[in-house]
């Protein structure tokens, strides 16, 4: 969706519009207002200097009020129909529940707005490709919430792993592994507006789940997609491949197993749910003589990037190097990214045609456990 020619070759009409957008701030719209929308979006994208936040729909008409108050949001909607009406709004990012995030982002799409959802973008390939072939028709850029790959810590890992694989220097990839046995996620959040609402149930859902998954089931799957697709994206991103489901085991819900073939070695996803004041999540890398370690904070840890150790296996002093980033939030860098991305035309890290991928590779994992159990 980003321009093929260099900015100097684009038509003078192009170039004007670009510097216009450049020079002043995306008007973004936002839908959904809870602890998620308020402190891991809200809150980043009011403090951008090249943004501003002109309208906020959410259904609880209380919620709606204080939150808008509070960041200074001059239009209030109580829904996103209404919201898509404001001929201001350029981009939306929608934060909602699971089943219902799908539809509006769709409708936004449709309204030629610019969208960023929370991952994963939907329940199903085919939900997912209705929005991602809806963003390319509407020429629109469309971005999923995978926020780890904005991490600071990733994105250092990402450049030492390309130097390596180009250099050689220790060798081949030999294996891959990704741990998530999570732990407390939001840390102990606060500081978001919390009112005495009543959860709404209206709007339209999209099936949380594949059709062929069996009723009973679709909750687990649901809940392995929403959590563990981050691992699947972020060895897909830094191994810039996309594998094959080689072997599964689903039977213990709280510890599971996937091995994925990369072609020239093996990866491992290892899902698991535990009781744990942490968060136990890492990526690990390994080379024929080292090892690159990537280690996650907890999602709403904030300021806090992810800590990276490469261990170097060569020559008579094996060395250990441990990056240092600043002190920066994943989250904010992916606001960042956004609102940049819809500036300067350029494609998204983590966009919606990517993330299909990721969907496709949950729904092999599980219609092979299905098969093995049967």
């Amino acid at each position: 969706m980003g321009h093929s020619l260099p900015f100097h070759c684009l038509p003078e009409t192009e170039i004007k519009q670009l510097n216009s957008l450049h020079s002043r701030p995306v008007k973004m719209g936002f839908v959904g207002a809870g602890l998620m929308g308020q402190l891991a979006h809200l809150a980043n994208y009011a403090a951008l200097d090249n943004c501003k936040i002109v309208a906020l729909a959410d259904p609880k008409p209380k919620r709606l009020h204080l939150v808008a108050e509070r960041y200074t949001i001059p239009r209030t909607y109580p829904n996103h129909t209404a919201l898509l009406e404001d001929p201001e709004v350029e981009a939306v990012v929608v934060v909602t529940q699971r089943p219902k995030m799908g539809p509006i982002a769709l409708d936004c799409l449709l309204a030629g707005k610019h969208v960023l959802t929370e991952k994963p973008m939907a329940a199903t390939v085919e939900q997912a490709q209705t929005l991602t072939d809806t963003a390319l028709a509407q020429n629109v850029r469309y971005t999923v919430g995978c926020m780890k790959r904005h991490d600071e810590g990733v994105q250092v890992a990402k450049r030492i792993i390309d130097e390596l694989r180009q250099t050689n220097e220790l060798g081949s990839i030999v294996y891959a592994r990704a741990h998530c046995f999570m732990g407390e996620f939001y840390c102990n959040a606060d500081g978001h507006i919390v009112t005495d609402e009543a959860r709404t149930n209206s709007g339209v859902e999209w099936a949380i789940a594949p059709d062929w998954v069996p009723e009973p089931q679709k909750p687990k799957y649901a809940w392995f997609l929403n959590v563990y697709c981050h691992n699947i994206n972020l060895l897909r991103y830094l191994l810039d491949s996309t594998p094959r489901v080689s072997y599964v085991e689903f039977k213990q819900e709280h510890g599971q197993i996937a091995v994925l073939d990369f072609g020239n070695h093996i990866a491992t996803l290892e899902a698991g749910r535990t009781v744990y004041r942490g968060w136990d999540e890492v990526t690990e890398i390994y080379f024929e003589r080292g090892r690159l370690r990537i280690e996650y904070p907890p999602g709403m840890l904030k300021n806090i990037p992810a800590r990276v150790e490469l261990y170097k296996g060569t020559g008579e002093l094996h060395e250990v190097y441990r990056p240092q980033c600043h002190w920066t939030w994943a989250f904010r860098r992916q606001a960042e990214a956004f609102v940049s991305d819809i500036q300067h035309g350029t494609e998204p890290i983590a966009s919606g045609a990517d993330a299909i991928a990721d969907l496709q590779l949950v729904e092999e994992m599980w219609r092979m456990a299905m098969n093995f159990n049967h």
